[in-house]
């Protein structure tokens, strides 16, 4: 649950970079201080239940790594392209496929499992199927993801 928190508070930081161009540490601290003050899910974050540091981490990350992510993405959007997806969709896909192929402390199934639920939440009434059907297809390619992508060094 606390590292849901932390993901669900990386996507609101990572919508709002790309909708008012600000920093991943203005966005993490925005999306942080709002999270506090609505305190929805009980948590005090910022403390050990919900690690800042490990929001900040997700953020950056996936930022560091948003041309390759993207890349990643396209192959699997059959019939879509990045830029005209919802942005609440692509941030909680990039979110999920940073955890997928970048880290090797989440599991890629519960990174999927994660982004559905996220994007169920955030999203439309379509958003869970939707990102359901890309991420499925791209953990199916997992590993040679990984070692694609470690292989650039990209990988953390």
């Amino acid at each position: 649950m606390r590292r849901r928190v932390a993901r669900e508070i990386a996507v609101q930081s990572l919508y709002q970079i790309e909708m008012n161009e600000v920093s991943v540490k203005e966005a993490v601290h925005m999306a942080l201080e709002e999270a506090r003050n609505d305190n929805e899910a009980g948590f005090d974050v910022g403390d050990d239940k919900v690690p800042s540091t490990y929001v900040q981490e997700l953020v950056e990350g996936t930022r560091e790594r948003l041309e390759p992510i993207d890349q990643m993405l396209s192959v699997f959007l059959k019939g879509w392209q990045m830029d005209r997806l919802s942005r609440v969709d692509r941030e909680v896909l990039r979110l999920a496929a940073y955890e997928m192929v970048y880290r090797d402390d989440v599991p890629p199934k519960v990174a999927l499992n994660e982004a559905i639920e996220i994007a169920k939440h955030f999203g439309t009434e379509e958003s869970g199927k939707f990102v359901n059907g890309v991420l499925g297809k791209m953990i199916k390619d997992i590993d040679e993801l990984k070692q694609k992508y470690a292989a650039s060094g990209q990988q953390s």
